[in-house]
């Protein structure tokens, strides 16, 4: 069938045209990754920490993110447990921690489990309301979202700190990683997915202009937040089901600086489960497909380097979904050319053939399990590059998640969907 043909090389020739474009694009990343930031040194600020950790059914986790919390030697800081809705131990577990330290906030129905957007809102404005900011400048209040299963390194407001020593910064990002890294395939290939994009991607985005915020470990300025308001004037996030891309978008549009901390890390627990990690997958992909609304925000508010940046950002859900048609495309073409060869007798294209193929796919895995190599030294470099193979096929997890976020956001389905803990 020529007609049938001619689709099938189009979405061919189309999906590799995308991956050669990428792949310059993350070269480019990755060169820039390897510079060093040169910071001037300034006097030091008191500053005033505060931890903000959204829950809903955490008892599983808690009580370990708080004992890591309340240990930190960061000086002066507290921590704030939003409660909401939960119905396990969630609240006693926040309460039996250390008072002097660790703060509870209840939410109740109807206000209650209407997405993290809106307990972090109401977090933000219990601080303001209670006075337990009284007495504190907000440019030297800085609030760090935590989520229930976050483990902060012990140095980390240490390593933050001198962030905010530069006025105009906003927000600080720190790394991310996962804490049962060890507990199969599937958790370190998370670990690398987290590495491979704080010390590549997030680290070249500090020379652009347009890092980008996590759900986990990101540190605001508190006078940065109030001069956010969500589209309803609840507050600085939205009801977006990826909040914080949102949070660090509005916050570079208003003139602030995102930085990047490549010192310090917050470790989480990795999904072991893959119908879970996809369901969870399907959840950024949706938001991603609803951050869509803030391009008119970046074409008229942010610079051009970090707004064409931004746009490319946001546009990796529609390229995400192009290219999963790459692999199917390749193995339609590869079944006719063995059935040809088959007919005739003899191979038609020669072996040499898949090495266009392997490079296209495999280069990245080089740079991939270098980077990652210097985060799991004891792995070495020749495991780190093996894995790094593997976690190109890791990648299709996204194709599966981004399909089913799609269809969620045709059907009209908002809901969160929450990751649960082991």
């Amino acid at each position: 069938m020529p007609g049938a043909t001619v689709i099938i090389e189009l979405l061919l020739w189309s999906s590799i045209t995308l991956i050669v474009m990428a792949g310059c694009y993350n070269t480019s990343l990755f060169l820039l990754s390897r510079r060093r930031i040169r910071r001037s040194r300034t006097d030091r600020r008191p500053r005033f920490y505060v931890f903000l950790l959204a829950c809903l059914n955490e008892e599983k986790v808690l009580s370990e993110s708080l004992a890591r919390i309340t240990s930190l030697p960061a000086g002066n800081f507290m921590a704030l447990v939003i409660d909401d809705g939960s119905d396990d131990r969630t609240g006693e577990i926040a309460l039996a921690a250390d008072p002097a330290l660790v703060r509870l906030h209840r939410r109740t129905p109807p206000n209650a489990r209407r997405g993290k957007g809106a307990a972090l809102n109401d977090g933000v404005r219990h601080l303001r309301e209670s006075g337990l900011l009284a007495g504190h400048d907000p440019a030297d209040v800085v609030l760090c979202v935590v989520d229930a299963d976050g483990r902060l390194d012990p140095h980390v407001v240490q390593s933050v700190d001198p962030c905010f020593d530069d006025p105009a910064t906003g927000a600080v990002q720190i790394c991310v990683r996962m804490y049962n890294r060890g507990q199969g395939l599937l958790a370190r290939m998370q670990d690398m997915e987290f590495v491979v994009y704080g010390d590549v991607f997030q680290s070249a985005r500090r020379f652009i202009g347009s890092v980008g915020m996590g759900g986990n470990g990101q540190f605001m300025r508190l006078s940065a937040l109030n001069t956010l308001n969500a589209v309803d004037g609840a507050g600085p996030w939205s009801d977006s089901l990826t909040e914080d891309l949102d949070l660090g978008v509005r916050l570079i549009a208003k003139g602030w600086t995102n930085m990047h901390c490549t010192t310090a890390a917050v470790s989480q627990q990795a999904v072991l489960s893959l119908r879970r990690l996809i369901r969870q997958r399907s959840r950024w992909f949706q938001g991603h497909l609803q951050s869509a609304g803030l391009v008119p925000l970046i074409l008229r508010e942010v610079p051009t380097r970090p707004a064409l940046d931004m746009l490319y950002h946001l546009s990796s859900p529609v390229l995400i979904l192009l290219t999963s048609l790459l692999p199917v495309s390749f193995l339609v073409a590869l079944g006719a050319t063995v059935t040809a060869s088959v007919q005739v007798g003899h191979p038609l294209v020669s072996p040499m053939w898949l090495l266009g193929p392997y490079l296209l796919s495999f280069t990245t895995a080089y740079a991939y399990g270098f980077i990652y190599a210097k985060r799991e030294r004891e792995l070495g470099l020749v495991r780190s590059v093996l894995l790094a193979h593997v976690f190109v096929f890791y990648g299709y997890i996204w194709f599966a998640a981004g399909w089913w976020g799609f269809w969620r956001m045709l059907t009209g389905k908002q809901t969160w969907l929450k990751t649960a803990r082991t």
